[in-house]
């Protein structure tokens, strides 16, 4: 690993070993980084999950939880990553390099909560909080909760709920591209609309909000 690398995340491994695995996807080796992923996350809700408690003491659960939710989530786990540079420090197989591995968004996030998992196994949890929280210090000061908005599939239940209009269901019905390349059509059938909504997204979770959003709009035109 490089010089620039350690300067990046500000950390010293002693087993620079457990690095290597954060860095290897399992295109690359069958000892990648996953393990090491899912201990990281687990990690990071924590970590993130204690600083909003002691920073919002008059805020409640609810919206910590759509607080904390943007702030894990995949768009900002890559963001945080390209400003470490990690993008070029992967470890790929040929056909993730070749497929612009090194910058998309999924494997950067996955690789950045290993990384967290990697330095809570080489040096505790102090070590890990640390890291976590000189990485998010920026965007930590910026949360505003106020401004922090319940999300389409939670803001479309309760508008159903509120007129007892039952609850809304999604289903798939597309899958295209290829495996790292993923998009998922999904419908969303509403009582009140004739017709169900579609959304599309690189995700079932996402292309589920995206249906939610469409179906929000489309129950706002039938009650204008």
């Amino acid at each position: 690993m490089t010089a620039n690398l350690f300067d990046s995340i500000q950390y010293e491994f002693r087993n620079e070993a457990l690095l290597e695995q954060a860095l290897t996807h399992r295109s690359r080796s069958a000892l990648n980084y996953e393990r090491l992923e899912f201990l990281g996350d687990s990690i990071l809700n924590f970590v993130i999950a204690a600083e909003l408690f002691e920073r919002f003491p008059d805020v409640q659960e609810g919206v910590l939880s759509r607080v904390r939710a943007s702030l894990v989530c995949k768009e900002t786990l890559a963001s945080i990553a390209r400003k470490l540079d990690l993008g070029p420090h992967l470890l790929l197989g040929g056909g993730e390099l070749k497929s612009g591995g090194a910058d998309r968004d999924s494997i950067l996030a996955d690789a950045l909560e290993a990384i967290i998992g990697a330095i809570f196994k080489d040096g505790g949890l102090e070590s890990a909080r640390a890291f976590v929280a000189r990485s998010y210090d920026e965007r930590l000061a910026q949360v505003y909760p106020s401004r922090i908005s319940k999300d389409p599939k939670t803001r479309l239940q309760e508008y159903l709920q509120a007129r007892a209009a039952g609850t809304p269901s999604y289903d798939v019905v597309d899958v295209q591209g290829k495996e790292h390349q993923r998009r998922f059509i999904v419908e969303c059938n509403v009582t009140g609309l004739a017709h169900a909504t579609r959304g599309e997204g690189s995700s079932r979770r996402n292309a589920e909000q995206d249906a939610a959003a469409q179906a929000l709009r489309a129950l706002a035109d039938t009650d204008a």
